[in-house]
């Protein structure tokens, strides 16, 4: 495995705000599956029947020399690890302009795969003229609670820069007390919100603590889901819909 050497994107809507009134939001940690027909049928149905404005996934998989099946989509990749033949890491999507693209890895390495995480920021023009600031993590796991701290630390910067709408999303691998209370104390200091989900019991947990989450600042919250997919991945998409 190598560290990767590039951020694969595809831009194609450029000249195009997320307009509407309402704003969904698919996240997933889709566990190395993205290049698998069955877990591409059901994204295409998912998004079917969740209207989706932005998909966040988490551990997607591209092949190096082939473009990734999003058809009409817009997207940018945060990669944490790189092979002979694929890449693998965060993926944000969108049918709109990306004003901005930052990729970041973990600070540390997680101990038992010797690999970073990665973090994705995009930022996308709104119609009324302001701008939305995504953040798409897989939180570093596997190592002492002191880097995961660090690395929302790292995060918490980068996002107090901003003034407007946000979406923090993804795996947040916070499956302990003290991991819970330093996101907790992050969400405080940026000013988010929880996008409580409906049927709960969907979401991965780890020692009873759920792992994915959905957070959002100056975004009206009409209704959040986990969705099961049992079949699929290891983790369960989770859902939410805003209004501008």
């Amino acid at each position: 495995m190598l560290r990767p050497q590039i951020a694969p994107h595809q831009l194609g809507h450029q000249h195009q705000p997320l307009d509407g009134d309402e704003l969904g939001v698919l996240c997933w940690n889709a566990q190395k599956l993205t290049l698998n027909p069955n877990f591409q049928l059901c994204l295409a149905g998912l998004m079917d029947r969740f209207p989706t404005s932005l998909l966040l996934l988490q551990e997607a998989k591209l092949a190096m020399h082939r473009r990734l099946q999003l058809e009409n989509w817009s997207y940018a990749v945060s990669p944490n690890i790189q092979t002979p033949s694929h890449l693998f890491g965060v993926l944000t999507a969108g049918q709109c302009a990306f004003d901005e693209v930052t990729a970041l890895l973990s600070q540390s390495r997680e101990l038992s795969f010797a690999t970073h995480k990665s973090l994705i920021l995009t930022r996308h023009p709104l119609a009324g003229g302001a701008q939305l600031l995504v953040a798409n993590i897989h939180a570093i796991n596997f190592v002492h609670h002191g880097h995961f701290y660090n690395d929302i630390t790292a995060m918490k910067r980068e996002l107090l820069r901003h003034q407007g709408p946000l979406i923090v999303a993804g795996d947040f691998n916070v499956w302990s007390r003290q991991r819970r209370r330093y996101l907790s104390d992050f969400c405080r200091a940026i000013g988010l919100q929880q996008a409580v989900m409906e049927d709960p019991h969907h979401i991965k947990s780890y020692l009873r603590q759920p792992l994915d989450f959905i957070f959002y600042r100056d975004l009206t919250l009409r209704s959040a889901t986990a969705i099961n997919t049992s079949l699929i991945s290891d983790h369960n998409p989770i859902y939410a819909r805003f209004s501008l």
